[in-house]
């Protein structure tokens, strides 16, 4: 069981995200006003406090969303799932479709610090189901449903 610390969302590919109180997630589509929301793999990502925490430790000033992050959630090492793996949040139901990415050249984190976590520690996921996710609420990990199983 983990716990959302922040929800982010930016209204450009490529920026940095800003905490938002509450968002709607919309099934198969994303995070409503989010610039990453669309038809494909990649319509929310995750990214594990706990991998921020250890990276600022090093040094980095970074808040919640600078690394493109939708949410941050404490008590999950995402990159060590594999993909497939769902969530839930409330009524959200997420998939995990890819781990890590490519990190944009000339990110800022990279410049200041020589190293992003983003591209190591990052998960994608897919909309199943839709709801509202804001910081503070559980996140769990749900195994054993089948992509004919009723949500």
């Amino acid at each position: 069981m983990g716990k959302v610390i922040a929800v982010c969302i930016s209204e450009k590919k490529g920026t940095q995200k800003q905490p938002v109180e509450e968002a709607e997630f919309v099934e198969d589509w994303g995070i409503k006003n989010d610039a990453h929301a669309g038809k494909w793999h990649r319509q929310v990502s995750l990214l594990s406090y706990d991998k921020i925490e250890a990276f600022r430790a090093r040094g980095a000033e970074v808040e919640d969303g600078a690394f493109g992050e939708n949410l941050v959630v404490q008590g999950f090492d995402f990159s060590s799932l594999p993909v497939g793996t769902r969530f839930r949040c409330g009524e959200v139901v997420l998939e995990m479709t890819q781990i890590g990415k490519e990190c944009h050249h000339g990110c800022a984190i990279f410049k200041k610090m020589g190293d992003c976590i983003m591209p190591r520690e990052g998960v994608f996921t897919r909309v199943l189901h839709g709801g509202s996710i804001r910081a503070g609420m559980e996140f769990e990990q749900i195994d054993g449903v089948n992509r004919d199983e009723s949500l």
